[in-house]
Parts: structure tokens; sequence; C-alpha cells
């Protein structure tokens, strides 16, 4: 097996593992599993948002190569804290071949080891949502105050010793010339060439675009608002221009303003690598098309049809088999009974999932074991010379073993039965309709489903998870809401 290594370092937590250190255990943990690891991607103080991390997006993008086999990181929170997040790149990487391995977490490969992985990755979620909460405190304070809360700084200003957006003395000058020049009739083109004519530079040290103009020409910033969030204050920032220069150039810009085109709208396929054909076992992809009404639709077509290999099965509206997806799902695995007995297979698993610790703590057993054999031979005058040496070395061993253990512990806590049926419960009052939710019950517990000319074949992500549905059946007891979507 062929793997990169994938370490991060948020500056959100100075208390976080360091990278050499994750480097170092996900290094062990390869050459104790006969791992060869090829590369090495890290991202150093950055947050947890996957889209910023340059590192991450390259790991995602060479995963196409499909020369490494999997991904190993310290622990699940170094991938993503956002669960949805998480679970779209691991799709991407499943469908390059790649699985992703916490070694610290140790998730088994076994389907009740996907609903678990989910709950770390939930409770990871949660940890940033409530350090983003501290954060967001203390920048709703500074906002009161007109101070800098990070973030892109407008061209033409800058930060004061307090805090504070001032004037740059070397660029705000030239934030006036381009609304002057906009304001006696030079188009942002024009503006654009005069200023790369001159060698003036952006903020990040680029050539001016149109659109960099036009970014200046609307900030209301250059007129002295502060602006964070939901919090304005007028005059909170020294103002580069004037008020009435600023309003007719907005009149200028919004005649000119063509009516945007309509944006193609990225459709996504809930489905993707979890749908098959019954007929030929290939997974179905989704596609979509346009008909004579210029109507865009949605489906999932099997890939052996599309390649003519001899299947002849017939598309599926991506409305109706995601709706129903989900429908079934909630159907069959949030009821009380399903729901208690997954939550005794998590508290199994658990128990098998670390294989450090319990050899941890059989060594603790010998070892106290030990201890009491030495003060009982202390006790009947049975002492030699190395005796004392002997008892030291034992509860010094001792004292190790106990740290280990506390250490294991905490890095990785375990879920009680209840802790763990409260989390799924939480699923039970989803909105049917929104994405998210949808998104949630089909990555948290669909395996699988495959999908017959006359039937429906669930696998779920725990033992004896499998449900056969006929389409019968489903147009019976299902609402029409659904029936109306039916497939072509």
């Amino acid at each position: 097996m062929k793997a990169v290594i994938y370490a991060r370092y948020s500056s959100d937590s100075q208390r976080e593992e360091s990278i050499e250190g994750q480097i170092r255990e996900c290094t062990e943990y390869a050459e104790h599993n006969g791992i060869t690891v090829l590369a090495h991607y890290i991202d150093r103080a950055l947050s947890a948002r996957t889209a910023d991390r340059p590192e991450f997006q390259r790991m995602i993008t060479d995963s196409e190569t499909q020369i490494f086999d999997l991904v190993l990181v310290w622990k699940l929170d170094r991938f993503s804290r956002d669960r949805y997040d998480s679970a779209h790149y691991k799709r991407i990487l499943k469908k390059n071949g790649v699985r992703v391995i916490s070694v610290k977490e140790n998730i088994s490969d076994g389907p009740e080891g996907i609903i678990l992985e989910s709950m770390l990755e939930g409770y990871a979620e949660y940890y940033s949502a409530e350090l983003s909460q501290k954060i967001q405190r203390g920048q709703h304070e500074n906002a009161m105050k007109c101070k800098s809360n990070g973030g892109n700084i407008p061209f033409g200003l800058m930060v004061g010793e307090d805090g504070s957006l001032v004037f740059n003395p070397v660029t705000a000058p030239v934030v006036r010339e381009i609304f002057e020049y906009y304001d006696r009739g030079d188009t942002m083109s024009e503006i654009r060439d005069w200023l790369n004519k001159e060698g003036i530079k952006t903020k990040k040290g680029k050539a001016f675009t149109v659109g960099g103009v036009s970014v200046i020409l609307k900030n209301r910033k250059y007129i002295g608002e502060y602006k964070y969030g939901d919090i304005i204050i007028p005059g909170g920032i020294p103002a580069i221009i004037g008020q009435d220069l600023f309003d007719r150039i907005q009149r200028r810009l919004e005649a000119n303003k063509k009516a945007p085109a309509r944006a193609k709208a990225e459709e996504e396929y809930l489905l993707t690598t979890k749908l098959f054909c019954g007929k030929c076992g290939r997974l179905m992809a989704g596609e979509s098309g346009t008909n004579s009404k210029k109507i865009t639709y949605h489906y999932y077509k099997c890939s052996g049809a599309k390649r003519k290999l001899g299947c002849d099965k017939k598309a599926l509206k991506k409305r109706w088999i995601e709706k129903l997806a989900v429908r079934l799902t909630v159907q069959r695995v949030l009821h009380d009974e399903e729901i208690d007995r997954i939550a005794d297979a998590l508290v199994e698993l658990q128990s098998k999932e670390n294989t450090i610790l319990p050899a941890l703590k059989s060594q603790l057993r010998e070892c106290e074991k030990g201890i009491d054999n030495m003060l009982n031979a202390i006790q009947m005058g049975i002492i030699t010379a190395s005796t004392k040496e002997r008892l030291e070395a034992l509860e010094a061993q001792r004292k190790d073993l106990m740290n280990s253990i506390a250490q294991i512990e905490l890095e990785r806590p375990i879920y009680t039965k209840d802790s763990i049926v409260q989390w799924i419960n939480q699923f039970k009052d989803g909105e049917m309709d929104d994405v998210e939710y949808q998104k949630q019950i089909i990555d948290i517990f669909l395996n699988a489903l495959y999908v017959y000319d006359d039937k429906l074949v669930f696998v779920y992500n725990f033992k004896g998870g499998t449900q056969t549905v006929s389409l019968a059946e489903v147009e019976a007891a299902l609402c029409s809401d659904i029936t109306s979507l039916a497939p072509p």
C-alpha cells in the first residue's frame, strides 16, 4: 500500500499537536503496517476551511493520478472539522481509489465505523463552531470600536497602531484619482490601463484588472463607512472621498450596469459513488440534459448503459431517487429499536478500535502485580541488594503507563451509549426537503443503493443493515410528492 501524509496546524490554538508530531506518528503508523509513504502535504497556521488550504487542494488534485492508495492524518479534525466538507472531499478521494485513515482514532473499515467516524467529525465541527463563537465575540467588540478584524484591507487604507483603519499615505491619493477619473468620463478599462502603465500594483502586488477597479469604485469604506457584519458605523473610518462624488459614481455605475447573465447553478448529485445499477452492478453517475423547451433536467444514468456495454437500464430522475433514498433510510434507521441496536454496536466497536490501550492496561496490571509481589517480599523480610532498585523501576514504569493511558483516553473520549443515542436522535427531526439534511442522511447511514426495474436494495452502514423494497410498495406506501417524480 502507498500513502501520503496530510498535516495541518491552525494558529487558533497553540496546544494542538505540532506538524512534526503529526508526521512522526503518521510515519510510525505506516512503518508498523507496512505502508510506503510517498509524500507529505502540509498546511501551516491555516484554518480548517478546506477551500483556504493550498496543500490540501493540491493533495485532492494529485489523487487523480491514482499513485497512492491512502491519506494518513493524525486525527480526523486535521482533514476537516466540517462534516459536509469532509464527506465531499472523501467522496472525491473514494472516486480516485483513495481512503482516509486517522492514525490516532483508528476507525475500522466495518460499516459501523462510518457512523462512528461521522460522530467524531460532528464533535470536531462542534469544537470549531464553539471556537468560532469565541472569536466572533472578540471581533464584535473590535467592530464596535471601528477597529480592524483582519481580512482584506482595502487599497488606500492600512491598519494604524491602535488597530483602526487609517489612510495609506502612498495609495490613498491613487484612490482619489480613480474616482475623479471615472467621474470625468473615463472608463474602467482606461483607468486600469493608466494604473498598470504607471506601475501601480494591487495590495497583493499584481496588475490591476477591470474587476479590481470596479471593487474600488463601489467600496463605501472610502466615504468613511465602517462595516462589519450587521454593524455599520458612518464616519468610523477617515473618508478618502466625499459623499457627493461617491453618489455620482454609483449613479453612473447603475446606469452602465448590464443585466447579469443567469448563472448556471452547479447541481449536486447526492448519491454519487453510492448508486448502482441492479442489472449490471456498475455505478450510476449524475448527468443533465436540456429538452426542446430549453428546460434542464437532471438524472442518474448507468455507466454501462451510457457506454453501451450491454446494459439497457433506464435513467432515473435525480429528485425522485434522492428523495426516495432519504425517506426510506429515515424510516428504516431512525426508530428507537434500531437506534438502540446501532448504539450498542458502536459502544462495542469503540472497545475494539484502539489496539494500543488494551495492551497498555495489560502491562499496567502486570506492573502493579510485580509491585505487590515486591512489597510482600519486603514485609516478609526478603530483601536483597537489588530490591529497592527493582521497586523503583517498577514504580517508574507504572507512572509512565498511567500517563500513556490517560493521554490516549483524553485524545479520544469514549462515548457512552446515551451520548450516541442522543447524537443519532438529532436526525429524527430533519426537514425532508432540506438538501443539507439529505446529505447528512445519505453520507452517514447509506452505504449503497442498487436499483432494479422492479425493486430497490438498500445497504446501510451497520451489520444486517439491508432492505429490499419493491417499486409497487413504494408507490403504495409513500406520498404523492415522491411518486409524482417517478423515473422516466
